[in-house]
């Protein structure tokens, strides 16, 4: 179904058009300055720490947050927004600070450029930086998260058909980060950021006349539709049956969900320490905003009560896109999809970039290295990590299009799945290389093996939380369950192991 108006189209295509030479000016202003994979990682030039803190909001906001969530929320009401604006912001944001200055300090100090290397080099193990390596590969459901949600808003805006839409963000995005890395992602993520903040206030702003009899009309509404849009709870969705589900789980999942390597090495980037508070505060000022976007589901409910605009029906990841289309007018809707796209292009840039260079650096380089030539410092890590980034790119098409035909409820839980499980292994052992001493090599192990076996098999098995309504078909809930299981596990190994002479 065709919602975008001709005009809609045409203004459309310009501006795609106009929005893709500006990112490529500055991919092509960062890649003369690399001249090796170190440079691609981190960068070489000396970054404001205001533009890396908005670089930060932006690679912590995805598309996710302002095309995919807002989604949950129209279905479910008021105990999405609990869950996905309070409950995990609130635990991430925090922990972010918590975190941040700790890794950094240990980063810098061995330069590491992944994920994995920190993991490697603190806890001096080559096998585990590798296990870390192979873990990271999980980030790919992200990575397709991402292309759906873009996919959804361009085929919407520009009237094509997703498979169009999806090999033209696939071709382009993966295209230009084979030679931009972090020079040019600093710069292309602070101007995303920038229009993200604007799409922010237009998009929480566009529901104004849903007030005009205060917020009980406003609830009113939505009550009117369906009461359980406003309640607290909702038991027709697997995501936020009790408070177990909506606060609990969220809020464990908040405290790890920084652990991922394109949110805790963008510190890495800072040149100075003293830079780290103002980065922290430009970043979290700007995320609370964007993670607030989600209430624009709310707005989208009332709209469409039956969610099928025109008497068709819209598949969840499609409702954000179908709203900017129908309900704005051409020139603020063309501004808003600049920024949903700007939302998806900020975190998948930082992916290509972090798990790109993870394959390159522990995976291939320790186990194939000799073989393919490279060298620590060599440029032919760079040439290897470009046909790293074309395999990605044609993974991550198939998956994609698989999301797009046959998504369960929404491809959110798809990248949840993946993602969670990732950060849920990567928890215990950044908590304990961070604040302890004499950590030895078999409690972040464990701590990592605990994580990740826990975490697929509640959600696989859907296993039950006791005395909850809570079950492992929810990624949250088995999220949450492997986190405070691996925190035990790898607590106990470093209490009857631990160095007591260290540090």
């Amino acid at each position: 179904m065709e919602l975008a108006s001709q005009q809609m189209v045409i203004a459309g295509w310009i501006l795609v058009a106009v929005y893709a030479a500006v990112i490529l000016w500055f991919v092509v202003r960062g890649a003369r300055k690399i001249t090796n994979i170190d440079d691609y990682a981190l960068g070489n030039v000396l970054f404001s720490p205001y533009a890396v803190g908005l670089s930060l909001a932006a690679s912590i906001t995805s598309a996710a947050t302002f095309i995919i969530n807002p989604g949950f929320v129209a279905l479910y009401g008021i105990s999405g927004v609990l869950s996905m604006a309070i409950a995990l912001p609130l635990a991430a944001l925090v922990s972010l600070v918590l975190l941040t200055k700790g890794f950094r300090k240990h980063g810098t100090t061995v330069k590491a450029l992944t994920m994995a290397q920190w993991m490697e080099t603190m806890y001096k193990s080559r096998k585990y930086g590798i296990f870390f390596g192979f873990l990271s590969l999980l980030l790919i459901t992200f990575i397709v998260l991402i292309c759906v949600g873009l996919t959804k808003v361009l085929s919407g805006t520009l009237n094509i058909p997703e498979m169009y839409a999806l090999i033209g963000i696939v071709t382009f995005v993966f295209g230009y980060m084979m030679f931009g890395g972090a020079n040019s992602m600093v710069y292309t993520n602070t101007i995303q950021a920038v229009l993200m903040l604007i799409v922010a206030f237009i998009l929480l702003g566009s529901g104004y006349e849903h007030f005009s009899d205060g917020v009980r009309g406003f609830l009113a509404k939505l009550e009117a539709i369906d009461p359980l849009l406003v309640s607290t709870t909702n038991e027709t969705s697997f995501l936020f049956r009790d408070y177990f589900e909506i606060f609990i789980a969220q809020f464990i999942v908040g405290v790890a969900i920084i652990c991922q390597p394109h949110i805790l090495t963008k510190s890495l980037l800072l040149k100075k320490d003293e830079d780290v508070n103002k980065y922290l505060t430009v970043g979290i000022g700007a995320q609370m905003l964007f993670f607030f976007v989600v209430f624009t589901g709310l707005y989208i409910r009332i709209t469409f009560p039956d969610l099928s605009p025109g008497g068709v029906p819209i598949p969840m990841d499609g409702l954000v896109s179908a709203y900017v289309v129908s309900e704005f007018p051409v020139f603020i809707g063309l501004i808003v999809v600049m920024g949903l796209v700007s939302a998806g292009l900020s975190t998948l840039e930082s992916l290509i970039q972090s798990l790109s260079t993870t394959i390159t650096k522990d995976i291939l380089e320790p186990l194939f290295g000799d073989k393919l030539g490279m060298k620590a410092k060599g440029g032919s890590n760079v040439f290897i990590n470009k046909i790293v980034i074309v395999a990605l790119a044609v993974v991550t098409v198939f998956v994609s299009w698989d999301q797009l035909v046959n998504p369960k409820l929404s491809v959110g839980i798809f990248a949840q799945n993946g993602v969670y499980a990732y950060f849920s292994a990567a928890f215990m052992p950044i908590l304990m290389g961070t604040f302890l001493k004499g950590v030895p090599i078999l409690a972040p192990v464990v701590a990592s093996l605990t994580a990740v076996v826990v975490h697929f098999t509640m959600y696989y098995a859907m296993l039950p939380v006791p005395f909850t309504q809570a079950t492992g078909e929810n990624p949250g809930v088995a999220a949450a369950v492997a986190i405070v299981l691996s925190v035990i596990a790898g607590g106990t190994v470093y209490l009857l192991k631990r160095d007591k002479t260290a540090g």
